[in-house]
């Protein structure tokens, strides 16, 4: 009995490698994915492959092998680490003879337990909606309207999944009308900042590697931290003071993952915009892990696809605690801060950071000056 109750969240994993790199560190990601949503790890089955299987995505064998897995771990669910067509996932289900999840379908899983605000709840609504609008099932046949019409001569009424359909349409419009209505609250924040000259900081970076603590470091808040992925999603924006820089506004953002869910960036995209409209990204990365680099690019396809590449962005290395990394800041070749090392947990470095703030505020000021003087002078001289 025991037993069971200790399976009951079983999960059987499977990854299996196209050659395309990068694949362990990918299976170990899976691995956090799957206990940020509340399940057990409980089997882990891999292979090799050129290409995937048009209707399984895995062989028939390693399916068979997935399916003894199952069997054996009590498992309630399989995920896979890879994006499955809705007839691969039909296909999976009924050989497996339990549910899939794709690694789309698992991450939505978790923002959907991590979502506290209004709008972060309608935001994983829309994206688990249009989601489940492509894995509609045709197995609804039983409740089908044999007739539309009155008597014999009616045709065949809407079918469960046309219906379904409906209403699905419908209730993404009434979402996007909700979330165009907090997108127009926040520009009116933003006119508002802009007016003030403030300048705007948002935080980037890959799931875990720290924003919230820093965030919280920074401003003094008490954003919700803790050691898993995507911890926090809502955006959440602070004014602060920074010596030598006065006040500021920083906003901490969702965290990115590789192969983030094209669904997940769009509907957050409204979210995202604080990222857009910043004056400058604090691109926080985890200076202890290994595939640091990998996450800063996925990081950037990221905000390229927000279209945000082109923000000024400083690197900050967290976690130096945890590395023989030392705190400390570094300036590219024009003499611009464009690294920052240091540790939120500990608050060393933190000095470092608010330095680069204030140098970087006092760049922008004096740019503005100088081009309202420039647009004095250009008057003067028309008139």
């Amino acid at each position: 009995m025991s037993e069971q109750r200790g399976r009951a969240n079983a999960a059987v994993l499977v990854g299996l490698d196209f050659n395309a790199g990068g694949y362990s560190e990918s299976l170990d990601e899976l691995r956090l994915l799957v206990e940020s949503a509340g399940l057990k790890p409980s089997a882990l089955i891999q292979g090799k492959r050129q290409r995937p299987d048009p209707a399984l995505y895995a062989g028939s064998g390693k399916v068979e092998e997935i399916a003894a897995a199952v069997r054996e771990q009590n498992a309630v669910v399989t995920v896979f680490n890879h994006e499955l067509s809705p007839a691969q996932q039909r296909n999976l289900e009924k050989k497996l003879d339990c549910p899939v999840l794709d690694r789309t379908g698992l991450i939505l899983g978790i923002f959907a337990r991590r979502a506290r605000s209004h709008e972060g709840k309608l935001q994983v609504e829309l994206a688990q909606l249009e989601y489940a609008s492509t894995r509609l099932v045709r197995g609804w046949t039983h409740l089908e309207r044999q007739r539309g019409g009155r008597g014999f001569l009616g045709g065949m009424g809407e079918t469960q999944i046309e219906v379904d359909r409906r209403l699905i349409g419908n209730r993404v419009k009434v979402l996007k009308d909700k979330l165009v209505q907090f997108k127009r609250r926040r520009d009116v924040q933003r006119r508002a900042r802009v007016r003030g000259d403030v300048l705007s900081v948002s935080l980037v970076g890959y799931t875990n590697a720290g924003k919230s603590t820093l965030f919280n470091a920074l401003t003094h808040a008490d954003s919700y931290t803790a050691d898993q992925l995507f911890a926090t999603l809502d955006t959440t924006t602070r004014r602060m003071y920074v010596e030598g820089a006065g006040n500021l506004v920083l906003s901490d953002t969702v965290g990115f993952i590789r192969d983030l869910p094209h669904g997940l960036v769009a509907s957050f995209r409204a979210t995202l915009e604080e990222t857009i409209h910043a004056d400058l990204l604090l691109h926080v990365v985890d200076a202890s892990s290994g595939v640091r680099e990998a996450q800063i690019v996925a990081v950037n396809a990221v905000l390229a696809e927000i279209g945000a590449e082109g923000i000024p962005q400083v690197l900050v290395w967290n976690k130096t605690d945890l590395t023989p990394v030392l705190p400390g800041l570094e300036r590219d070749e024009y003499g611009k801060i464009c690294r920052v090392s240091l540790s939120a947990k500990t608050g060393d470095g933190m000095d470092f950071l608010r330095t680069a703030l204030a140098e970087i505020a006092a760049a922008k000021k004096s740019a503005t000056t100088n081009l309202e003087a420039e647009l004095h002078h250009k008057d003067s001289y028309v008139t």
